[in-house]
């Protein structure tokens, strides 16, 4: 059977008071016990200390000879009956003088062993849990007074003895209200565990039944957040992580959809013209148009595949970076000049390629895609007679460069989504039906992976102008030099 969270909190938590209250249960006994003991000790001594006076009264007025029983013996017999004990005397001998019963113990000419008297009479005291060497058939508290003469020698012993066995009816006692204190905290407490277990447990079932949810596809499930303790911070980023996954299948399923719509496409021009061209249905005279046409096709699917490869590389942390020191403004005028024949076509006016050097430590060739990507979306989108204008911008942290260009621009609700991949504007998609929207987002890639930066502003009709950073290496502090120490001759 398999045990659950809350069975394993109950049982753990209820074991433990449990061994608490057993625990608690057996150091109060023992307390008690020596306790009881320790009082009855001080009693008996205190009785005893009192026979002892009377005794010693009686014996040395006759002479520390004799002790005279009708004067003795009753006073025995009320400080007996008044803490439920026996007080006898014995002589050194160990011979039972007089013996008053408060126990109702019956003792026929019994001795008392030669060491008893010994230690009683020499030590000062003597306490024992016993026998008495065999007066009682069982366990009596004793203690034992000598009454010594002038001289200091002992005349006698006073002995005052309590059965033990009030020792097991007070402990019966006192255990007795223990277990009927501990049952009723036991209810109590069970019932406390149970409910805070149920309610520190119900916010994981919670998480438990939203998992089950997301591995069948549905992510809409959320934990309600009851408090902001540990529990709750694991609800609000079980939360967090609900969304993250929301939004990253999302993302799959669209990401699948564009590469399905973006691959099928030109597939299925090629397809249509090759079976056009096989089986006659395109004229001789126009298979070359139309091979030109697959021809752009396939070329457009090659950039596809590696731009794709390229994204998949920069998120798998496998593209490295190269850096080596390259001037940044000759790789944007090399590029330009990729793209004489649209700007000569659209007559467009390229701008700030008399800048000097503007030296970078960067990759070379990744830079150079991000430059390409940029221009060529520059001048795709310029409009006719426009311009392209490339600005630098340089301080003691980065290397800013600035490509823009006039025509439309974008509008204001889809600048958030430029860079995201393929995300391409209607008026993109119109103009535009070459492209599969991964340029910019393989150009902040490349961007983000150098530590820099792009931001793109644009006001719709008049421009659309993107900015990247590149971050300057920080300088290396130099050392100091030693300065030279003058010896004294």
């Amino acid at each position: 059977m398999r045990k659950t969270l809350f069975s394993k909190h109950f049982v753990t938590v209820a074991s433990i008071i449990l061994l608490s209250i057993t625990i608690l249960g057996a150091v109060l006994l023992v307390f008690a016990a020596q306790y009881f003991k320790q009082d009855r000790y001080k009693l008996l001594e205190h009785n005893a200390h009192q026979a002892a006076a009377l005794t010693y009264s009686n014996i040395r007025n006759n002479s520390f000879e004799r002790v005279t029983p009708q004067v003795v013996l009753p006073m025995y017999t009320i400080l007996a009956n008044s803490i439920e004990s026996d007080i006898y005397l014995a002589n050194t001998e160990g011979e039972l003088l007089l013996f008053a019963e408060g126990t109702g113990a019956n003792h026929v000419n019994q001795t008392i062993s030669k060491a008893i008297i010994e230690k009683a009479s020499t030590a000062g005291g003597y306490q024992e849990l016993g026998k008495m060497g065999g007066l009682y058939p069982d366990a009596h508290y004793t203690v034992g007074i000598s009454v010594n003469r002038d001289d200091g020698t002992s005349a006698a012993v006073v002995f005052v003895s309590a059965s033990a066995k009030a020792l097991t009816v007070f402990l019966k006692e006192i255990l007795k209200m223990f277990m009927v204190s501990s049952l009723a905290v036991l209810i109590l407490a069970f019932a406390a565990v149970y409910f805070i277990t149920a309610d520190l447990v119900r916010p994981l079932r919670k998480m438990v039944a939203a998992t089950q949810s997301f591995s069948k596809g549905d992510f809409t499930v959320r934990v309600p957040v009851e408090s902001y303790d540990e529990l709750g911070q694991l609800a609000i980023s079980f939360n967090n992580m609900a969304s993250s996954l929301a939004t990253t299948e999302t993302t799959r399923r669209s990401f699948t959809a564009n590469v399905s719509h973006e691959l099928r496409t030109p597939m299925t021009t090629i397809g249509g013209f090759i079976d056009g061209i096989l089986d006659g249905t395109i004229p001789d005279d126009k298979r070359d148009y139309y091979l030109n046409i697959v021809s752009q096709e396939i070329k457009r699917l090659s950039r596809l595949v590696r731009s794709m490869l390229n994204i998949a590389r920069i998120e798998a942390g496998e593209l490295e970076i190269k850096p080596d020191l390259f001037d940044v403004n000759d790789t944007v005028i090399r590029t330009v000049f990729t793209f004489e024949q649209p700007l000569e076509a659209k007559n467009i006016e390229v701008r700030g390629l008399d800048h000097g050097k503007v030296m970078v430590e960067a990759d070379p060739d990744l830079i150079h895609q991000v430059i390409y990507n940029l221009i060529e979306n520059a001048v795709k989108f310029a409009s006719e007679g426009g311009y392209i204008e490339v600005e630098y911008t340089e301080d003691d942290v980065a290397t800013s460069v600035s490509i823009k260009n006039s025509g439309d621009g974008i509008p204001k609700d889809e600048i958030p989504h430029v860079f995201d991949r393929f995300y391409k504007t209607d008026k993109s998609r119109s103009r535009d039906k070459g492209g599969a929207g991964l340029g910019l987002h393989i150009v902040r890639s490349i961007i983000n992976l150098h530590g820099g930066d792009i931001i793109v502003r644009s006001v719709e009709g008049e421009y659309c102008e993107f900015v990247f950073t590149i971050p300057k290496p920080q300088k290396k502090k130099k050392e100091k030099e030693k300065e030279p120490r003058l010896e004294l001759q």
